[in-house]
Formats: C-alpha cells, structure tokens, sequence
C-alpha cells in the first residue's frame, strides 16, 4: 500500500492552521486584548466642552419681569368680552354631529368615519382618474409600436422588388 513521504508534515500543518477555521474561516479582525475591555458609556456621543465665556456674555431674553420691574398702572379696556362672546356664540354656525354607530345593547359607540363603513375614496378630487405612470406609459407603448411598424415597412420597401426600365434590362441580360 502507498503512502506518502509527506504524511507526517501534512498532518503537522493541518493541525497548526485547524484553530482559524473554527469561526468559519480565519479570524480577518485582529483580537483586541484583555486589557482595553469595553466599558460603560464609552460608545455614547460626547457633548464638546462648555465655553464659560461665551455663556456669561450673552444673557438670553427672558419672558419673565424682573424683581424690579414695576406693572404700569391706570390702563383700562372699554371692551365687554361677555358680550363680544355672546354675540360670537349666537353668530357662528352650529357644530356638526360626528356620525357614530352603535353595536350592542350596551350602546358602545364608534366612529363611521375611522370605521370603513363609510366609502371614504369617492370623496376624493381624483378619485376615478388614470394615474399619470399609467397614461406615460400607454404612451411609450404607443410610440414603440409606431417605431415598430415603420421599421418592418422599411425593410419590407427595401426587400420588395423594384421594376427596371428596359434599357437597364438588356444591359443585365447582356
């Protein structure tokens, strides 16, 4: 029986290189050592460092008076907000009721118009129109099969027979 002079290196080399291809293949990342381990927070985004003159020059606009501040006195409204609310109550138009629908005894409602029930896309401005890709593209069709047919008929004038005049006639014959 045969066996080979190169045997025992063979198997020496395979087993040197079996530990990189336990991961499916060899490792292509270098291992990061023990002592650079991963610690808490380091992977978050870091604020840059506050300018402290920057912040102490530039005082933001409060809404809130100061101390200080004193309200002015003395100045009155003349207008009757009771009445420009009644009279804005009695002018405007009353509020629609949502339409609702109930299905149990119990009278658990819900809304028709989030419900399904109601055909919602008829409303709509374009309901009932050919998308604008549809018509380009009924278009493109169009145009293609025109391109089509012209091309055949012009190889069709090209293939087709032509009558010679008697002259050009006797000068094949001869």
């Amino acid at each position: 029986r045969y066996t080979s002079t190169f045997r025992p290196s063979v198997k020496l080399e395979a087993e040197k290189n079996k530990a990189q291809w336990k991961t499916m293949g060899p490792a292509k990342v270098a291992v990061p050592s023990p002592k650079n381990f991963l610690q808490k927070h380091s992977k978050e985004p870091k604020l840059p460092a506050r300018k402290k003159e920057q912040d102490s020059k530039k005082l933001p606009a409060l809404s809130v008076p100061r101390r200080t501040d004193h309200p002015v006195m003395g100045i009155q409204n003349k207008t009757n907000f009771i009445k420009t609310n009644a009279v804005a109550a009695i002018t405007s138009l009353p509020k629609k009721p949502q339409p609702i629908c109930v299905d149990t005894r119990q009278g658990d409602k819900y809304l028709l118009e989030t419900s399904g029930l109601v055909p919602k896309y008829i409303k709509k401005k374009d309901y009932g129109v050919t998308p604008k890709y549809v018509t380009r593209r009924n278009e493109e069709m169009k145009r293609a099969q025109k391109e089509y047919e012209a091309g055949i008929l012009e190889q069709l004038k090209k293939r087709a027979m032509k009558q010679i005049s008697d002259e050009e006639r006797k000068s094949l014959l001869q």
